[in-house]
């Protein structure tokens, strides 16, 4: 596998007690490979990924769309996943190319 982009997400996580709540803050990563999106407990084929959007909410962050045939995925960034979201489209874009030059 090529990995071609890689984006830092986080999930946040909560354990609830009898006597109290606590929020717990886990750092992930998303990889783009050249076949694939990976998560860490999802895996999306390039075929199945419609588009990828984000929007940021304040100043901390905020939300990277994975848009697919089955639904809409989000996922909380604290840096700008505009790096990912580009290098995705680019390699989109060469798909697309080389798909129109195979005769």
């Amino acid at each position: 596998m090529n990995l071609i982009a890689e984006q830092s997400y986080i999930k946040i996580v909560r354990e609830v007690s009898s006597i109290d709540q606590i929020d717990i803050e886990q750092k992930r990563k998303m990889y783009l490979y050249k076949e694939k999106i990976v998560t860490q407990h999802r895996e999306f084929s390039i075929e199945d990924i419609l588009d990828i959007s984000y929007r940021f909410i304040g100043e901390d962050g905020g939300l990277l769309y994975l848009h697919t045939k089955y639904g809409v995925y989000s996922y909380i960034v604290k840096s700008s996943p505009a790096a990912f979201v580009e290098a995705f489209k680019d390699y989109r874009e060469t798909i697309r190319q080389d798909k129109g030059n195979v005769k």
